[in-house]
């Protein structure tokens, strides 16, 4: 049966109190911490670096700029223009010749309704190079999960986890991949849908928590080798390094309820707008980002961009982008790609749009597996459900 609007409709008035209480008690806490963050941004470097070097252990974020000579801790990019065509112009002067590369990923996980467990997991891929001297690029990569790949025999792993897994794997892999035959690093950029912290992974065992750590410096090594920039992009981000450093800053936002980072910045900002650069300081998994020849845990840095109505994007960056001097035209790349991507890059739209798995490819993806198991004499069992929608399809 069909859900009832009037009924849904009479609970949200009956709660209406809950959600202004809420937006009461964020609100409350938001301007305190906007009246810490105005605050800090006044400090003269010279002091706020001096208090900066007597905190010791991990404070979330380390500014490595000015705060003081910015407008209320923002950077004012002052890109207006009049239509659609003079934005597309800019896009043009700052894009062409560019090559720009993402990756991205989906998955069939493993169903109740097939015995034994198997996963299909695609990623998919577009290069752009900006010239009309080539061509654009989309591919796609697969592979089949088998009850081994699935650790069958290990019931402390969700068989979910482990698909999401060497899905990010895959993708890591081919973005390194890339990165090492890139000719022309000085007009490239990367894209990796995601934040280079992996702090999702500081809840999980020991063994995925390293896999997940040995991938992403395995990114940032090769970005940082074959000198080709790279740009974690995190759309919607629930981060806490600009508040954690306001927390040890500011007795009057340490016993308050916290707001992200995106919540405490986005009334200061509009379109193409972004924080100076901060090292991300941040307690965890960060610590982990280690090899044996070199540590990781501080080379990764971050900004914040507006780049469409909603609260700022964040982008994570290896630290030699800052020390080589070019954020700034980075920046203006990630700019671009969001004017033809309407709000979000178009580079990771369209290698989304590659990767996504529809309903139909599921089906597609059965039918298969049980035409090659027919022909390989291989036992499958399908629940009668799924028994019914391969006949019908």
């Amino acid at each position: 049966m069909a859900i009832k609007p009037s009924q849904i409709q009479a609970i949200l008035q009956n709660k209406r109190t809950h959600f202004e209480t809420f937006e009461k008690r964020q609100q409350s806490s938001l301007d305190i911490y906007q009246t810490a963050w105005q605050t800090l941004c006044e400090i003269p470097k010279k002091k706020l670096d001096a208090w900066l070097a007597r905190q010791n252990g991990t404070i979330g974020a380390r500014p490595l700029a000015s705060l003081s000579d910015t407008e209320q801790g923002i950077h004012r990019s002052r890109l207006q223009w009049g239509n659609r065509e003079h934005s597309l112009q800019w896009v043009n002067e700052h894009l062409q010749g560019i090559t720009t590369f993402a990756v991205d990923g989906s998955q069939i996980f493993p169903s109740k309704d097939l015995s034994p467990p198997i996963a299909l997991v695609q990623i998919g891929w577009f290069e752009n190079p900006h010239t009309s001297a080539a061509d654009y690029t989309k591919d796609i990569e697969l592979d089949v999960m088998t009850p081994r790949d699935l650790e069958l025999g290990d019931t402390s792993k969700p068989l979910d986890r482990l698909v999401n897994k060497h899905r990010f794997r895959m993708e890591i892999r081919r973005l390194v991949e890339y990165i090492e035959q890139v000719s022309d690093p000085e007009h490239c950029l990367v894209f990796f849908d995601g934040a280079l912290v992996a702090t999702f992974a500081d809840a999980y065992e020991d063994e995925d928590r390293k896999e997940y750590v040995e991938a992403l410096i395995s990114l940032l090594e090769a970005s940082e080798e074959y000198r080709v920039p790279l740009v974690g992009y995190v759309d919607t981000s629930s981060a806490h390094d600009l508040t954690t450093l306001l927390e040890h800053h500011s007795a009057s936002v340490a016993a308050i309820p916290k707001v992200t980072d995106a919540q405490l910045l986005n009334r200061y900002m509009q379109w193409g707008d972004c924080t100076p650069i901060f090292q991300c300081d941040r307690t965890g998994i960060l610590a982990e980002y280690k090899t044996r020849d070199k540590d990781y845990s501080d080379r990764i840095i971050f900004s914040y961009l507006k780049t469409n109505q909603g609260p700022p994007a964040r982008l994570e960056m290896p630290r030699w982008l800052h020390k080589a001097g070019i954020i700034d035209r980075v920046l203006n790349w990630v700019r671009a790609e969001i004017i033809v991507g309407g709000g979000y890059p178009y580079a990771i739209e369209t290698a989304d749009q590659t990767a996504v798995l529809q309903t139909n490819d599921r089906q597609i993806f059965f039918r298969i597996l049980q035409d090659w198991a027919n022909q390989e004499d291989l036992q499958l069992r399908w629940s009668r459900k799924m028994m019914s929608k391969l006949r019908r399809r």
